[in-house]
């Protein structure tokens, strides 16, 4: 029997609007699937069709106003902290901008170690800089390369690669992309594709991978053997 790993259940989105909160639209609209383990689904669809409500639904960043979501069985919304807690480390997100994912302020190393070490990855510094040496390796880059730089000093392509790093610390089971290459140029986009599925294939990762480009969802759906859904006005 397919080993579920996610299901989505009617979900439905509404937000308020007007002066009066009086005005309300469907960002999502009784949307339903499911996804297996090691599986990859893309949902694909037009700028504002509801998109990225799902993905932070999905997340557990924003409360659908109906229908559920199961990760393993168990709705998201009544996780114990325990359960919640491993459901952040294995659940985890690749955003649109990868400018906006690293502050400017900060090196990025300081972000990798942060992420080690709230979700108890390393006991130790040196410890954590060989897991994200690691990371860094499966995404083409390294520690050497990164150390000691800031965001400033990277390229569209080479940030989104190394926010996949992020992600990957905690050894995630399942990624959510949202439009993880709308942002990079034409010449990085193939290289995380790629790197996408070389993560399903050697780490048998689920990914749902948003997008409002039908011809890189096709692609990574023909690659990977996914699944594709079409969202249109919720």
């Amino acid at each position: 029997m397919p080993d579920r790993l996610l299901e989505v259940r009617n979900l439905t989105r509404v937000f308020k609007s007007g002066i009066y909160l009086g005005a309300s639209f469907r960002a999502v609209d009784n949307v339903s699937f499911s996804l297996e383990k090691g599986k990859v689904l893309i949902v694909a669809g037009e700028s504002g069709c509801g998109k990225s409500t799902l993905a932070k639904m999905i997340l557990g960043f924003l409360k659908p106003t109906s229908g559920e979501i199961l990760y393993k069985g168990k709705n998201i919304l009544k996780m114990n902290r325990e359960e919640e807690k491993a459901f952040r480390k294995e659940v985890q997100p690749v955003f649109q901008d990868p400018f906006e994912t690293f502050n400017p302020f900060h090196k990025i190393s300081y972000y990798f170690l942060k992420t080690c070490l709230k979700f108890g990855m390393a006991r130790s510094k040196d410890e954590a800089f060989r897991i994200i040496d690691d990371v860094l390796k499966k995404v083409g880059m390294s520690l050497e390369e990164v150390n000691e730089k800031y965001p400033h000093e990277f390229s569209g392509g080479q940030l989104q690669r190394l926010s996949i790093a992020r992600a990957l610390i905690t050894t995630p089971t399942l990624l959510v992309a949202d439009e993880p290459v709308t942002m990079v140029d034409a010449s990085a986009r193939i290289g995380i594709l790629t790197l996408f599925m070389e993560l399903n294939r050697r780490y048998d990762m689920s990914i749902i991978y948003i997008t409002h480009d039908l011809s890189t969802g096709y692609y990574l759906a023909s690659q990977l053997n996914g699944e594709m859904i079409v969202m249109y006005r919720g």
